[in-house]
């Protein structure tokens, strides 16, 4: 089965095609030959997951799924939330979003904080949802290389490693992207065995 994931992140897209493995064919906007950045409007992480889904499966007739993923931190009441890939306004990096986090959060203790991702899946005109999510904190400086995003700043609960200091493998068992996608792929196998 082949799938497109709408992203034209390729981290992400890393990610998803290490987690399907052998069991599916998972491409890219690029691959595709979609080269358009997708509107995300919605209040919601389900509606721009829904968003970006549905806006690839009418423009070009596929089998897809898309994810919106918010960091939430307590002390900040929730943010950046939905507005997280943008937190440090349009066409920001993700340094950027990194450094505004941690200057708001300068003097402060409670550094409690959590990832959560919602996949949405359209498969054969029917919208399904998949969530992950992983509680942690935001350290005081960041740590690490691998992943993107706030991966440096982010230590899931019961580890001492940010997300950027693990290997892929480690992470996408914990991640909530992971967590989700790997819903998302237990799904695809169930469906394509009964079927």
């Amino acid at each position: 089965m082949e799938l497109v994931f709408a992203t034209h992140n390729r981290h992400k897209l890393q990610e998803a095609v290490a987690i399907a493995g052998a069991s599916f064919v998972v491409k890219g906007l690029d691959e595709l030959g979609c080269f358009e950045e997708i509107p995300e409007t919605a209040d919601s992480l389900m509606g721009n997951a829904f968003q970006k889904a549905d806006y690839v499966h009418k423009k070009y007739n596929v089998n897809c799924f898309s994810d919106d993923t918010g960091l939430e931190i307590e002390a900040l009441d929730g943010r950046p939330g939905v507005y997280s890939a943008r937190y440090a306004g349009e066409n920001c990096s993700f340094q950027d979003n990194v450094r505004k986090v941690m200057s708001e959060l300068q003097g402060i203790e409670n550094r409690n904080a959590c990832f959560k991702t919602v996949v949405a899946l359209i498969l054969d005109n029917q919208t399904y949802y998949f969530e992950g999510r992983v509680d942690g904190e935001i350290i005081t400086e960041e740590r690490g290389t691998a992943g993107f995003g706030y991966d440096p700043i982010f230590r899931p609960l019961g580890f001492n490693q940010t997300f950027a200091e693990m290997g892929e493998a480690d992470k996408n068992t914990v991640s909530h992207r992971g967590r989700a996608m790997q819903k998302l792929m237990d799904f695809l196998k169930n469906k394509v065995n009964i079927l």
